[in-house]
């Protein structure tokens, strides 16, 4: 029987890969995931099998850190690829455990953000909606384009936005878009949005600090003018 159908013999809902797109990756042990980076196994031991075999030449995860392509290789069914694969996968761990998120600035005001963004959005000829997450000291951590269209269409929904914040763990949010007309004056649907916007915010504890509007060349805060 070779490796192929031995791992066959593991049940679909109980194979590595399929646990981690179902339960996510920290449901899965040490060896499921080793499993997952080594793809296959041996001749005589399927890739769990084999996961675990390479686990138990090292006392900890720690001991990994360091390994080289030599010692992995010296373990059996350990061939030349997939301890560089490994060698690999550790240094790409061990660099994300390290980085840092990435500032922008910090906001201390909204003529600042405004300054910012006028140059950005000013003179598009179809409204694009931006999102400035924010930590906890106002930094900003991302800034991205959240969808591109009237605020009167279904597109422009809360849920699009905080989706953002909850994935980049934002305290609060700035929320900008561009009116193609050049005019910076709120809308009706405008205003109607940031009301919307504050209240969603409101009961998942995300502040909507501003909601800044940009025209040709000047730009509106709806935190300015007290509607936020």
């Amino acid at each position: 029987m070779n490796p192929a159908q031995k791992f066959l013999d593991v049940p679909t809902q109980s194979r590595p890969r399929e646990r981690l797109e179902n339960y996510g990756p920290k449901a899965l042990a040490n060896h499921e995931l080793l499993a997952i980076l080594l793809r296959t196994g041996t001749k005589n031991m399927n890739v769990l099998q084999l996961s675990m075999n390479v686990l138990s030449e090292f006392d900890d995860l720690f001991m990994l850190r360091q390994v080289t392509a030599e010692e992995l290789m010296a373990i059996s069914g350990i061939g030349k690829a997939k301890a560089i694969e490994m060698i690999a996968a550790i240094e790409f761990g061990n660099r994300v455990a390290r980085a840092s998120q990435i500032k922008e600035g910090t906001v201390t005001s909204s003529s600042y953000v405004g300054s910012l963004l006028l140059d950005e959005l000013s003179g598009l000829s179809q409204e694009h909606v931006m999102a400035l997450y924010l930590n906890t000291k106002n930094e900003i951590i991302k800034k991205e384009t959240v969808f591109k269209g009237s605020l009167n269409s279904s597109v422009a929904h809360p849920r699009e936005i905080f989706r953002g914040a909850v994935k980049y763990a934002a305290a609060r949010v700035i929320i900008a878009h561009n009116h193609p007309s050049g005019n910076p004056e709120p809308s009706e649907a405008d205003l109607s949005f940031t009301k919307r916007m504050a209240q969603a915010g409101e009961m998942i504890g995300i502040e909507v600090l501003d909601h800044i509007i940009i025209g040709e060349e000047a730009y509106v805060s709806l935190r300015e003018q007290g509607i936020l």
